[in-house]
């Protein structure tokens, strides 16, 4: 598959950045991953360009409801399907947004880590299938994580619920214990660490780091 021609196709992008094509070619492949990239470096089209070349739906989970409402925004400029569910929605529009993403009418569905826990949802999504789960925010799994979400904890059963779809966990920053937090939880105890380097508090960087186990 030639990414860098569906990325300038679907993205108007020339070129990936840093490792954005090898996470992508992994998760297509159906593998692993954790990647800790800085904030601005591109970590969503990591999942969004996967989503729409590939097979079945993509769910990704995010804490955070106006970066969701903001990139379906800008997705749906490009003409990409993709939708959002979230609490700040009328209940007969959450209903139109999911019956569009069971059905196929959409690639990416954006969820809170909530919304596993509204009554019904897990298996209907498990019934309409899921390719793909992407984990934004992944710290949040961990309770040394400086925006621990609760619900974050009962992802690993969500997942184990879905059949084990490959699951790429993405974040800005984190520490060895909150990766092996983020490992333990989602179980990708083996998943290649992609790092790309961050601010540490004495104003040092960590090198950029090829996939590694």
């Amino acid at each position: 598959r030639d990414l860098t021609a569906e990325l300038r196709r679907l993205f108007g992008h020339d070129s990936f950045r840093g490792p954005q094509e090898d996470v992508i070619r992994s998760f297509l492949h159906g593998e692993d991953t954790l990647l800790v990239m800085a904030t601005g470096e591109g970590k969503s089209l990591c999942y969004q360009l996967p989503a729409f070349v590939g097979d079945g739906l993509t769910v990704v989970v995010s804490p955070l409801i106006a970066l969701m409402d903001d990139q379906v925004r800008a997705l749906h400029k490009r003409g990409l399907p993709a939708t959002c569910v979230h609490s700040m929605l009328e209940r007969h529009e959450r209903e139109a947004r999911l019956e569009s993403a069971f059905a196929g009418r959409c690639k990416l569905l954006y969820v809170t880590p909530e919304r596993f826990a509204v009554p019904g949802f897990l298996p209907a999504l498990l019934q309409a299938g899921v390719a793909r789960l992407a984990v934004d925010e992944a710290h949040c799994l961990s309770h040394w994580g400086h925006d621990f979400r609760p619900d974050y904890l009962n992802l690993g059963t969500v997942r184990q619920a879905l059949g084990n779809p490959p699951c790429l966990a993405l974040t800005a920053t984190a520490t060895r214990a909150v990766q092996q937090d983020i490992r333990a939880v989602l179980g990708m105890a083996d998943a290649p660490l992609v790092h790309t380097g961050i601010e540490r508090p004495h104003g040092t960087i960590t090198p950029a780091a090829h996939p590694s186990r």
